[in-house]
């Protein structure tokens, strides 16, 4: 697995347990969905005028959001890239602050939840969001990333 991090953002500083805990949580997905781990996955993390820029141009949103999500991987694909992971690092501070849990266990969450995005899962429906979710939770436990 090939995480490449692109840090576009001065609001936290990018170490190395920080690099860890994605590169942690991008295989324990993988794993988790029974994929195996020979992919490549971009992560940027950006402020809020960035996202919302980039919410704006891909999904016609203008205004800010705490995490996008652009697959790409297709079985018949002879490279195995998975896909493209934008965080917020400003939304990913409010909503740490709003659910009462830490920086870490929002940007685990948002990661996970967008990894999930990239192997296919949507939730667009009651049911699809609570199997979402209940596969996030899963994987973040796995890695000690728990609701606290």
């Amino acid at each position: 697995m090939n995480l490449e991090i692109s840090n576009r953002q001065n609001i936290v500083e990018l170490e190395d347990n920080m690099i860890a805990m994605f590169n942690e949580l991008a295989i324990e997905s993988l794993k988790y969905e029974g994929w195996d781990e020979d992919f490549e996955i971009s992560l940027s993390l950006v402020d809020n005028d960035e996202i919302k820029e980039l919410n704006k141009t891909f999904r016609g949103k203008d205004s800010s959001t705490d995490v996008l999500s652009f697959p790409l991987y297709e079985a018949s694909m002879e490279e195995k890239l998975l896909g493209d992971i934008v965080i917020s690092i400003e939304k990913a501070i409010e909503q740490a602050k709003e659910y009462n849990h830490t920086i870490t266990r929002e940007l685990g969450f948002l990661f996970v939840h967008s990894m999930l995005h990239l192997m296919g899962y949507d939730h667009n429906d009651e049911e699809n969001t609570k199997n979402m979710r209940k596969k996030e939770e899963a994987i973040l436990q796995n890695l000690g990333l728990i609701r606290k």
